[in-house]
This record gives structure tokens, sequence and C-alpha cells, in this order.
């Protein structure tokens, strides 16, 4: 889980939302959200994200991701266009047969105790990872750590193929010290496109002192 910092909401969201001020008889609410609003907010969250899903760090597309409000909008307490609120998680429509995991299989469960957010500063270091794409909590007596993966299913067998295949390139035994240094600063860099590298915790926690060396 990689830590988001949040952005300004785009202006055409707020402009959106402040349509209510000209219209006494119309009021915004998240199922009203759609076309150019909505389609740039997901760009946004997206743009915030790196383009890799705010849970599991696979690579966001525009046809399988979809916008995640952290705490359910199902929660009475929660303003549902709440920009501060929203993510982006992998997974649009489920095919069958595809194991549901991070946001879908999240679903309105939360609980502040036990959940891990994308959007604390510290949720990075609570996470390890094992050579073969396996995710366990830094801590083994982290509860909140251990909860956090299993509501969001990050410990599936095709997410942790997915995180060893990330892995892989990086034990090639033909590299370096320098070279791999240089591979693994490179990865944990933003490109130019604005892109991070999938599971880039992942890769951070397992060769991270090699870019500091």
């Amino acid at each position: 889980m990689k830590y988001v910092e949040k952005r300004h909401e785009p202006e055409v969201f707020t402009q959106w939302k402040a349509l209510a001020n000209v219209n006494e008889d119309w009021q915004p609410t998240y199922g009203d959200l759609r076309g150019e609003p909505k389609a740039s907010v997901k760009r946004s969250l997206m743009r915030e994200q790196g383009y890799i899903c705010c849970y599991c760090e696979r690579r966001l597309t525009e046809g399988d991701s979809h916008i995640e409000h952290f705490q359910p909008q199902s929660d009475p307490t929660v303003d549902p266009l709440d920009y501060g609120n929203l993510l982006c998680s992998c997974q649009n429509q489920i095919r069958k047969g595809e194991p549901r995991h991070c946001g879908n299989l999240k679903g309105d469960w939360f609980d502040p105790e036990l959940l891990i957010s994308p959007l604390d500063a510290n949720c990075e270091p609570r996470f390890g990872f094992e050579g073969d794409g396996w995710i366990k909590p830094a801590d083994n007596n982290d509860r909140a750590a251990c909860e956090t993966i299993t509501r969001l299913g990050l410990d599936l067998p095709k997410l942790n193929e997915l995180r060893a295949g990330a892995i892989e390139p990086f034990l090639d035994d033909s590299l370096s010290h320098d070279e791999l240094g240089q591979f693994v600063s490179g990865y944990l860099t933003m490109g130019a496109d604005g892109r991070f590298g999938e599971f880039w915790t992942t890769i951070k926690y397992l060769f991270g002192d090699y870019a500091a060396a």
C-alpha cells in the first residue's frame, strides 16, 4: 500500500457541485455524478496515485478501475462527494472466475482501528514482502495490518504471483551492485508519464537499500 498524497479536486467537479447554488431544487449526489465531472474525478485520482491501485498497486487502466470511497458512502456521516475520501481502486466489472479484491472485496466494511488507509503517511512501512511475492504485516503484532490484508484480499494467489513477477527482474544475477542500484532507483522514481512502477512498495521494501547505496 503506497501513501497517496491528496491534491485539490478538479475544477470541473467543483463547478458541478456549485450548480446547487443557482438551483434551489437540486442538490448534487454521487448518483448524479456522471459524464465529464465524474471522468475528471477519476482522472485526477489516477494521476494522484501514479496510475497504481490505492490498495494492491496493480496498474490502473480506465477500463479496469473504479472510484473508491475509503469510508463507505453508506455511512450517513460521510459526504459521498468529499474528494478527500475518494481513491481509485482496481477492478471495475468482475469477470467470471476472477477473485474479488481491494475495493470490491472491502465493500461497505470500515473500521478506523483495523483498516489501514493509503491516505496515512505512515501506511507503507506497516507491510512487508517476501521474495515470492507474499505480503505480510511488517510487525506480526500489528492487528490492523493483518486485518487490512485479509479484508482487501492482498494475499490472494493472483496478487502474490503478480508481485513475484515484478520482483523477478531485480533478482537477475548478471546485474552488478551499481546496475541493481540504478535499476531500483529508476523503478522507484515516477516516470515522465506520471506513472509509478507496479507494486512500488514491494520493490522498495525488498530492494530499497540498493537505491540508497
